[in-house]
């Protein structure tokens, strides 16, 4: 796994080929970066089915349990079938709006 380290958050990307091996080793290491906020970085993997994207569903709602953002890029998944719990965005760029929108709004205390 490749760790960059921005700002106001850290991005998770998959050096290997197995996006469910990924997620669950991102579950396995969850209390080292609860208190971050994270991309996670699967733009790579083209053609992404929604049963691979939902291995992350049950770690994003823990983290954002915690007021932390946890946003996945891939630009493969239709949007229109992912659930609303899990925020996923097409570029990095985008995903790093998100998390600035949500530490704004953390600070206004929504």
């Amino acid at each position: 796994m490749k760790v960059t380290e921005k700002e106001s958050y850290k991005i998770f990307e998959d050096e290997k080929d197995d996006v469910t091996r990924f997620a669950a080793f991102l579950e396995s290491i969850h209390p080292k970066f609860k208190d971050d906020n994270v991309v996670i970085d699967i733009l790579k993997y083209g053609e992404l089915q929604l049963d691979e994207l939902l291995k992350f569903l049950e770690l994003s709602n823990r983290h954002r349990e915690g007021n932390r953002s946890f946003v996945i890029a891939n630009d493969t998944i239709n949007i229109d079938q992912v659930p609303e719990e899990l925020l996923v965005v097409p570029t990095l760029t985008e995903a790093e709006d998100i998390i600035q929108m949500e530490e704004i709004e953390r600070d206004l205390g929504f």
